[in-house]
Formats: C-alpha cells, sequence, structure tokens
C-alpha cells in the first residue's frame, strides 16, 4: 500500500479536505435476510461497479462527487433497509448489486454530514449477519479478499472493509486487467483468511487495508488483504 493511501493510520492533508461518505445499504428483511459472505462479497462487488460506471468518471454527473470523496479519506458507511425502506432506498440514484442471498445499492458519495433523507433514517445497526455454514474454499485463481482472523467486525463494517480492499485492487490494476474483471461481472470471493495464511499474506506486498479507527476496532487495525491474480504477477 501506498504511502499516502486514504486507509492509512494517522493524519494527512486528506483529513484537511471536505470529507465525503460512500453509501451502501444493504436489504436485510426480517424473515429473509442474506448470509453474511453474500454479502460481504456483494458489497465489495457494489464498490467496484460504482467505480467503474462511466457516470463517475469524465464529466458524468457522480464524477465531482466521486472526485471529492477520492481526494479525502475514503469512508464507506453500510446501512440496513427493508420493506418500504428498500423501495425508497431504490429510487435514489445509485447502482443495485445482486449476489446469491444479497442485494446491496451503492450511491454516489456524499458530504458526511449530507446525506438524503431516505438514507439518513436508516439504521447502521442489525447488520449481524451469519453464514448457514463454513463458506467453500475460494477459486485460487480468482480475486480473494482476504480477511484478518485477528479482528472481530460486524456485518456491517466488514462489508465496508470488503469494499475498501476491492477499492485498493482496483487501483492497482492496470485498465486492461481492469476491463476484464469488469467484464467477469466482478467475481470475486471474501473469506477469512487462516492464521498462518494471513501471516503470510502481510508479508506478500498485495494491498493492505488499514482502518483509520472510526467506528469498531482500533485505528490502524490491519482488516483485508486484497489478493488479486494481476498483483501477483
Amino acid at each position: 500500500m501506498s504511502p499516502d493511501s486514504p486507509f492509512r493510520h494517522g493524519n494527512t492533508d486528506r483529513d484537511e479536505a471536505p470529507q465525503f461518505v460512500l453509501p451502501l445499504v444493504a436489504r436485510i428483511e426480517k424473515t429473509a435476510p442474506p448470509s453474511r459472505t453474500d454479502a460481504l462479497e456483494t458489497a465489495a462487488r457494489a464498490v467496484l461497479a460504482v467505480l467503474a460506471d462511466e457516470r463517475s468518471t469524465g464529466d458524468g454527473p457522480w464524477a465531482r462527487a466521486m472526485r471529492d470523496w477520492q481526494d479525502a479519506r475514503i469512508r464507506k458507511v453500510v446501512r440496513r433497509a427493508r420493506g418500504a425502506e428498500w423501495r425508497r432506498a431504490s429510487a435514489l440514484d445509485g447502482i443495485t448489486v445482486t449476489g446469491g442471498t444479497a442485494d446491496v445499492r451503492v450511491f454516489p458519495p456524499v458530504p458526511l454530514d449530507g446525506w438524503p433523507k431516505e438514507l439518513a433514517r436508516l439504521q447502521v445497526s442489525g447488520t449481524d449477519l451469519t453464514d448457514p455454514g463454513p463458506p467453500a474454499a475460494p477459486d485460487p485463481a480468482g480475486p480473494v479478499l482476504w480477511l484478518s482472523p485477528e479482528v472481530d467486525m460486524s456485518a456491517g463494517k466488514a462489508m465496508a472493509q470488503a469494499g475498501h480492499g476491492a477499492q485498493l485492487a482496483w487501483w492497482e490494476l492496470p485498465e486492461t486487467d481492469r476491463k476484464a474483471w469488469a467484464a467477469t461481472g466482478f467475481a470475486l470471493a471474501v473469506r477469512t483468511a487462516a492464521p498462518a495464511r494471513w501471516a503470510a499474506l502481510m508479508a506478500s506486498g498485495l494491498p493492505v487495508v488499514r482502518d483509520a479507527g472510526f467506528t469498531e476496532i482500533a485505528a490502524g487495525s490491519c482488516t483485508v488483504v486484497a489478493d488479486h491474480p494481476a498483483l501477483r504477477r
């Protein structure tokens, strides 16, 4: 990770810039919540979808907000919605990404204190999701976002961290590899690494997310290693 990464602990010039946040809303119906792994993977894919969307680049309608967000710390906040809340959120400008049992909608960045009322009223808590069983081993030839076995996070926090990891991988990929990844629908896996694998990943030189410490976990905690096949070359 580069020294000026927005996920790096410590004060930087990015702290002085106006702060923006990328809103993500997970659909969590009371009777049919998504599995934890599906939610994490879908949130990561949603972040990639908004980064790659033509509205986010050039003179697109989201481009200014995306630039302002990336010029400051790269904050993401995951909120939950169901029923009418989800329908209201879905009516706002954004992208809905579906994966397995999960639906996640991502929106263009907003000022930290300027959330649309339809999103501001949604709760952050209540995203303690579970898996019905141990997730299958990931494809060794595909992208994997490895979660730290040393940091305990709610599903909402882990969704944001998986999104951070996906974004670090995206930034480091050349354009040809970005296009190839987008062509797969941003196929990826999110898994918790075994302690021995985590130690090896931390020494691998692959992108590492270090949390800023705003919520749940201590500042500087290493939460995700982004392992994309193009970054192993």
